[in-house]
């Protein structure tokens, strides 16, 4: 994968990754309406910040061995 293509995927997954933690906030904040969807939505919000960091981690591998 070029560097361009992965500074793109990291673009779009920190956009969706920002909206996944305001709804996370949004959800907290609504305690205890809604409680049972707490569990699902931290696990995405989760996923997506592993996704990102591993693509950002990659990103600084390529960098470095440019």
């Amino acid at each position: 994968m070029k560097i361009e293509e992965l500074e793109g995927q990291i673009r779009r997954l920190n956009s969706k990754a920002g909206q996944m933690k305001m709804d996370l906030h949004d959800l907290a904040e609504g305690l205890p309406t809604d409680y049972k969807q707490l569990l699902d939505v931290a696990s995405a919000t989760y996923e997506i910040y592993r996704q990102l960091d591993e693509l950002k981690q990659h990103l600084k591998t390529l960098e470095n061995a440019k």
